[in-house]
């Protein structure tokens, strides 16, 4: 990463012919509050994106839906996401942080809002969507704020304790959801979840800027990032450039194993596969799969702290792929695992799945600076491909093993049926691990071009 000297450098302002030697770095306070602000809104990404599975009786009733129309309504949320990473990525590099900040976050509390008010399906999924498309720009702008407003050894830190926050939103979404919507309602938690957005859009406007020479300290950006970029001439031509360095595709592909994995187990199959394999209730199902979460979380942070200190990227990242790989085979394959046993494996594996954080800041630094933004969604968008890809995957290949046996109206799957359907997650794992060990270590520094 280029290194700036506090007596040489100069630092350009928006307005015409002022120039002024820029010494003293922002406030510990004023960069905290910009980037926890953009954190902020990526809890209510998190949020938004996982409070229907808590609210499915309400919204199946009085949107008169059936489950499969409750599938597609969730659905549309990913949709729109996936489809606005790449655009997100050159909108940041062009309009900015803030600018794109304050118009996201008032598009969440206006797609909220219909959402809260829709009647009939057509409406709750489009409200869907605009939600999607929206907080698309949530994790983009937070790791974009990151590079302008905190040195860059840090980056990868603050990229897990984003992930980290992010999580927080995801674990608001369930108990503590479900008791507001039991107590006042769906329409009325949602409306009151579009205020607290809206509140979001009012403190990015009053507190964020794009970065700290706005308003007359020191930059931490890399020089050619200070000035906002023209306007690319094609978002497609930008993807077919970051293609062509190589830790962008592999990253890209390795990251859907990763995340893929991770979500499509328990965020979807983990619970059936466990009451299957243990005989255990559902909310016990759900509580493991709870801890999982929470162990990839909170491994984030630590994953990105390590390699900052480290001064590298590749040992943690291949070391965490290598054994989320082993810990999911274990988790599928192993003979006579016993319950506390496989919580144990399982735990582990979440936790080596937190060395996805670094995919951001190992991107990052291996195309030139004026990517930043566009590499960001880029990484993204591989991260939702995981899941999107999975989890239906998992349930085709389990419905063409199904025996025919029923219960309560519910297909039965039994072990060998979901051992031969969780054979892509451990493929696309052990894919993940190939993909990480070809990758050209960036020892934290910023590609030059």
């Amino acid at each position: 990463m280029p290194s700036f000297s506090a007596s040489s450098l100069t630092v350009k302002y928006s307005e015409p012919a002022a120039t002024a030697a820029v010494t003293v770095a922002p406030p510990s306070w004023r960069a905290w509050s910009v980037w926890l602000i953009a954190a902020l809104f990526y809890l209510a990404a998190f949020y938004i994106r996982v409070s229907p599975a808590v609210m499915t009786g309400e919204l199946m009733r009085d949107l008169r839906i059936s489950a499969a129309d409750l599938g597609y309504l969730s659905a549309f949320y990913y949709y729109a996401y996936v489809l606005m990473q790449f655009p997100t990525g050159v909108l940041v590099d062009s309009w900015g942080a803030r600018r794109l900040l304050v118009t996201g976050s008032l598009a969440t509390a206006a797609g909220t809002f219909l959402f809260a008010v829709s009647n009939s399906f057509f409406v709750a999924c489009a409200a869907r969507a605009i939600m999607g498309a929206a907080t698309a720009i949530g994790w983009v702008v937070t790791l974009k704020l990151a590079t302008h407003w905190f040195r860059p050894r840090i980056f990868a830190t603050l990229s897990g304790l984003g992930l980290l926050i992010g999580n927080i939103g995801a674990l608001f979404a369930q108990v503590p959801l479900r008791i507001l919507v039991e107590s006042f309602g769906w329409r009325t938690v949602a409306i009151a979840s579009a205020a607290l957005i809206l509140a979001i859009s009012v403190l990015a406007w009053s507190v964020v800027r794009d970065d700290p020479s706005e308003i007359g300290f020191l930059s931490f950006a890399p020089i050619a990032k200070r000035e906002k970029n023209a306007r690319p001439a094609s978002v497609f031509s930008i993807i077919r450039a970051l293609f062509g360095y190589r830790n962008t595709w592999l990253i890209f592909i390795g990251h859907g194993g990763f995340v893929g994995a991770i979500l499509s187990f328990t965020g979807l199959w983990g619970p059936p596969f466990l009451k299957m394999r243990f005989d255990l209730k559902s909310t016990t199902a759900s509580a493991i799969c709870s801890v999982m979460i929470v162990c990839w979380a909170a491994a984030s942070p630590i994953c990105g702290h390590l390699s900052d200190r480290m001064g590298r990227r590749k040992p943690i990242y291949v070391a965490g792929a290598v054994t989320a790989s082993i810990g999911w085979i274990a988790m599928f394959y192993a003979p006579g695992l016993a319950l506390p046993a496989f919580i144990a494996v399982a735990a582990i594996t979440s936790f080596a799945s937190g060395a996805v954080i670094l995919g951001f800041a190992y991107a990052k630094e291996s195309v030139p600076i004026q990517y930043l933004g566009t590499i960001s969604g880029t990484v993204n968008a591989g991260n939702m491909i995981g899941p999107m890809l999975l989890q239906p995957g998992i349930g085709r290949i389990l419905d063409s093993q199904w025996s025919g046996q029923m219960l309560n109206g519910a297909r039965v799957y039994g072990l060998h049926d979901f051992q031969a359907a969780f054979a892509l997650v451990a493929g696309w794992s052990v894919l993940t691990c190939v993909l990480a060990s070809l990758t050209r270590e960036t020892n934290c520094r910023q590609c030059a071009g």
